[in-house]
């Protein structure tokens, strides 16, 4: 079912018009040059997205590619697939779990909505957008009556703190307020909770390679 939600945000005291929906084939340069800004060198441009990333995003879970324009330019994207996920099983990576961003393990059958990727535009990113991007897929959630949105942040603030503290006592200092992580304060803030801190989650020297897994579940289910 396509998505589109057609609203307002505020740029100080300025109204500015916002359009959640789902992108399709000829948003595709605007996608990869969305990925060059927020990922910039000396980030592997190989690892933005590519095209027959993007065709499968848009063949096999439609309703999981979403992006958001402000004033007619696309300003963010938000990816996702459906995995069948056992809460008592956690422990996964991300190039595991999301086929490193091909999504061909996507599971019309499965429980869960899982989050590949999250990209808002530098010159937006004042606005709020990942976080609208993010309740729009709880709305996805919702409608295709699936248990959770789970996805694994990088706590980018971590290697700061890695000789004095733990992952798991980072990640309670950081639920505490006593601490503030640039990602996964943000997800908190989204409504994501906290499910468990899991090693070589993701190639991430910010994070010494952990993820939390932070997970919002429907409250219909």
């Amino acid at each position: 079912m396509a998505y589109q939600s057609n609203f307002f945000v505020f740029d100080q005291n300025k109204p500015v018009s916002v359009t959640v929906r789902n992108y399709t084939e000829k948003d595709f340069d605007d996608l990869i040059s969305l990925q060059s800004e927020c990922f910039p060198p000396p980030f592997p441009s190989e690892l933005w997205w590519n095209k027959e990333q993007l065709h499968n995003h848009i063949s096999l879970f439609p309703e999981g590619a979403l992006c958001i324009e402000v004033d007619g330019e696309l300003a963010g994207s938000l990816t996702g697939l459906i995995v069948d996920f056992d809460p008592k099983h956690p422990d996964h990576k991300w190039e595991e779990i999301t086929d490193n961003g091909y999504i061909r393990n996507h599971s019309p059958e499965g429980n869960t909505l899982y989050i590949v990727d999250i990209s808002v535009r530098p010159k937006f990113r004042s606005l709020g957008l990942g976080k609208l991007l993010i309740q729009s897929m709880y709305h996805v959630v919702v409608q295709l009556g699936l248990d959770r949105l789970l996805g694994g942040g990088r706590m980018p603030g971590y290697r700061k703190y890695s000789d004095t503290m733990a992952p798991g006592r980072y990640l309670e200092a950081v639920v505490a307020g006593g601490v503030k992580d640039p990602v996964i304060t943000f997800l908190l803030k989204c409504g994501r909770t906290p499910l468990k801190v899991v090693e070589n989650y993701l190639e991430d020297e910010e994070s010494l390679n952990y993820g939390v897994l932070m997970e919002w579940k429907n409250p219909f289910k």
